[in-house]
């Protein structure tokens, strides 16, 4: 895509114009698909959608740090604010970032499609520039995008939650005096100091609905649904919270560390999840993948080159290296890990959690957090991080700490 003052202008192409059945094809529309749909037909690019089932409700919770969220996102799509999250890790610890829990059904609504842009099928062959459906029908356009979600391995680290929708009531019970919790590692849960962890993320979802969840940070395999079903009734029974089995409940499981490829000449581009965008220690995604929508729209031309500055691609080694230290803490290792985390200064929180290209921030974060941990932390992290790509990054950034 060439761009003027006016900004995107379409390209030349060498083949009919005729044969296009647009000038972009996206692949999937789950959150990622339809940010990015959405943009690029307010950049009157002209966009078609493929999904095997378009007209599907979303129903998981999605959220951000509310300063991650892009400024075209409509205010009407936030089901609530959290304007002091918090973590309980060792010691009950305060967050110093607004968090805003998403009204998913808002959201939805919010990134309109043109419904002549959708075709209803399921592809069975991507490349870079067409695109084959179960029923042999052959789609053609300038660019393809891929934004099916992440590609689950047989032994890909994942993060696995069973929660339940409860009122107001009972959520004053659970959050113990706290706006929300994010994270609370503690063990009311009925797990001991040798159980594989899992802590309560605890958020409004409006005025008078509560999401109380179970979450497995990371696993290869995550925890079960009965495993962790069975913790949060523990947990739940423990601060005097009955149910009435009639709650709305919520299951999660997706892979968190999908792999950058190399771009490939036939390929199509690949975004969001699909395009290992989301952040490996903590399995966020939906708001880079919003951000990112308007990147992508305005860099047709070089869309790996604009999804994967060189930065971003340093600080996405960097965050891996920190996944391989989360899955090879021992289980009380977990919460001495986190309360160094969340002591750190809210920008250097904000660096390592939200900004995918700041490599000096990200750099800084780690390094002042692993000065902080207790020695037998240190040497876990040391080793995770003791991959050739990860050292020879700190080696040829390490100028940048000496600021």
């Amino acid at each position: 895509m060439d761009h003027g003052r006016n900004g995107p202008r379409r390209r030349r192409v060498a083949f009919d114009r005729r044969a296009l059945t647009a000038e972009v094809l996206v692949l999937g529309l789950g959150p990622a698909g339809r940010a990015l749909t959405h943009r690029l037909s307010v950049h009157s690019i002209d966009v078609r959608a493929v999904d095997p089932h378009p007209r599907r409700t979303w129903t998981p919770t999605y959220a951000a740090w509310r300063d991650e969220l892009p400024g075209w996102l409509p205010d009407s799509v936030i089901g609530a604010v959290v304007d002091r999250p918090e973590a309980w890790t060792t010691k009950r610890q305060l967050i110093g970032r607004p968090y805003a829990v998403l009204d998913t059904a808002a959201l939805q609504a919010a990134l309109t499609i043109d419904p002549g842009a959708v075709i209803e099928g399921t592809v069975v062959e991507a490349m870079r520039d067409r695109v084959v459906l179960a029923d042999g029908t052959m789609l053609h356009a300038q660019t393809v995008i891929d934004a099916r979600g992440a590609v689950r391995g047989p032994r890909t680290a994942e993060q696995t939650a069973f929660g339940y929708v409860v009122g107001a009531e009972a959520a004053r019970s659970v959050l113990d005096g706290a706006d929300a919790w994010f994270m609370d590692w503690r063990t009311d849960n009925g797990t001991t100091r040798h159980d594989s962890p899992s802590f309560l993320y605890a958020v409004p979802l409006s005025r008078n609905e509560f999401l109380v969840e179970e979450t497995c940070l990371v696993g290869r395999p995550g925890l079960s649904q009965r495993v962790l079903q069975s913790r949060l009734d523990a947990r739940l029974r423990s601060r005097g919270v009955d149910l009435s089995g009639n709650e709305r409940i919520e299951r999660v499981r997706f892979p968190v560390d999908g792999r950058r490829r190399r771009p490939l000449s036939r390929q199509p581009v690949a975004f969001g999840a699909r395009g290992a965008t989301m952040h490996p220690g903590t399995g966020y995604s939906v708001a880079t993948s919003l951000s990112l929508a308007d990147v992508l729209a305005h860099s047709l031309d070089r869309p790996n080159r604009a999804l994967w500055p060189a930065q971003a691609v340093s600080v996405d080694i960097l965050r891996r290296a920190g996944l391989r230290t989360l899955l090879n803490l021992a289980p009380d290792q977990v919460s001495p890990f986190f309360e160094a985390f969340f002591d750190l200064p809210t920008p250097l929180q904000r660096a390592y959690l939200s900004d995918r290209s700041d490599l000096r921030g990200t750099m800084r974060a780690m390094l002042t957090q692993f000065a902080r941990l207790p020695r037998e932390l240190q040497i876990v992290t040391a080793k995770s991080a003791s991959v050739p790509g990860v050292r020879s990054h700190f080696r040829s950034n390490s100028t940048i700490m000496g600021e």
